[in-house]
């Protein structure tokens, strides 16, 4: 069982989003999500993510900081007009939100018109999205991970598994259907738990030959069917590494685009400190160990490559990440702990 779990609301929260039109924007978007002709004539007034290939578009800015573009609809028509795309374009674009202020957020992908056009129009560049989290902001990173997933998700859904008919998307693209079958089918994200182990001095990373050089990582897995979160943190870090984990605590989840959506639910687990001998399994992991309070505290605050360009001996995932959040709330423990 978890040992404590965090509240998901409070009466604070819940009073400043209702003060704050929270409630009207969540039912504006609701019409927007199935009203065709209302999402339609949101259009008209919406900003704009651009992808190409699924590689969002950044702007920097004066003070030579990165930025998310988003363009305004008549800024997108006349860009269109100007690489010889006709602007009834924008209507393939998908929903994500609305600011607090009700202006609607589409993602819309451009990976059939020409890259440097576009980049030179937009006065921006397409960077890839993994490294476009180490260039922009927290709440910019979470806009832009669900901008690609939902375009990825409906690249991979364009046909019913059932009949093999295409499937027709509805215009804000929050569902797609099958008109030979009639089978509706959603945007879904896989369960994935991800976990920082401790033996109550030090927390234990790992890392997959895919990964960055030098940069290590909490455990995660998926969720096998019929799992819960409890059954699947222990079987992944017995089957990783060869640990038994004893207490667990909830800290909070996070939607990840990576490797095809995953909703990610992060734990601190501790295990026996006198039972700390790592066992990896190599075909998941290519290296696994433990890390002092020291270690972590210097990996936090470097940034992830030197000014040579060379990437450090050791570092840890972005600020946007759940695993940096399980990293720091274990070095800030520890840091009060020592006090």
């Amino acid at each position: 069982m978890l040992k404590s779990f965090k509240l998901l609301f409070n009466c604070n929260l819940v009073l400043s989003r209702s003060c704050s039109g929270y409630v009207s924007r969540t039912r504006y978007l609701m019409r927007l999500r199935e009203d065709d002709e209302a999402c339609r004539e949101a259009l008209r007034s919406g900003n704009f993510l651009l992808y190409h290939k699924l590689a969002p578009l950044l702007q920097k800015t004066n003070n030579g900081v990165y930025k998310l573009a988003c363009l305004k609809t008549s800024d997108l028509e006349h860009v269109l007009e100007r690489v010889g795309k006709d602007k009834h374009f924008v209507n393939k674009s998908f929903l994500l939100g609305c600011t607090d202020k009700r202006e609607p957020q589409f993602s819309l992908e451009v990976g059939d018109l020409d890259r440097s056009a576009l980049e030179q129009e937009c006065r921006g560049m397409f960077v890839d999205l993994r490294k476009a989290f180490f260039m922009i902001t927290g709440p910019e990173s979470a806009l832009v991970a669900k901008g690609q997933a939902l375009l990825r998700w409906h690249q991979t859904n364009g046909f019913c598994s059932a009949t093999g008919q295409p499937t027709v998307r509805n215009q804000s693209g929050s569902f797609r259907v099958c008109h030979s079958s009639g089978v509706t089918y959603y945007p879904k994200m896989a369960p994935v738990v991800i976990v920082l182990v401790s033996d109550g001095s030090r927390c234990l990373l790992a890392r997959q030959a895919m990964f960055p050089p030098g940069m290590y990582s909490a455990l995660s897995g998926f969720c096998d069917m019929g799992e819960s979160l409890e059954e699947a943190l222990h079987r992944e870090v017995a089957e990783e590494v060869g640990l038994e984990v004893e207490n667990l605590q909830y800290s909070g989840s996070q939607h990840w685009p990576f490797p095809q959506s995953s909703f990610m639910l992060a734990c601190h687990a501790t295990v026996n400190p006198d039972k700390t001998q790592v066992n990896i399994d190599t075909a998941e992991l290519e290296d696994a160990r433990w890390f002092t309070f020291e270690e972590i505290t210097e990996a936090l605050q470097k940034p992830p490559r030197n000014p040579k360009g060379e990437p450090p001996v050791f570092w840890v995932p972005p600020p946007y990440a759940i695993a940096n959040q399980l990293i720091r709330e274990w070095a800030n423990q520890q840091q009060l702990s020592r006090k």
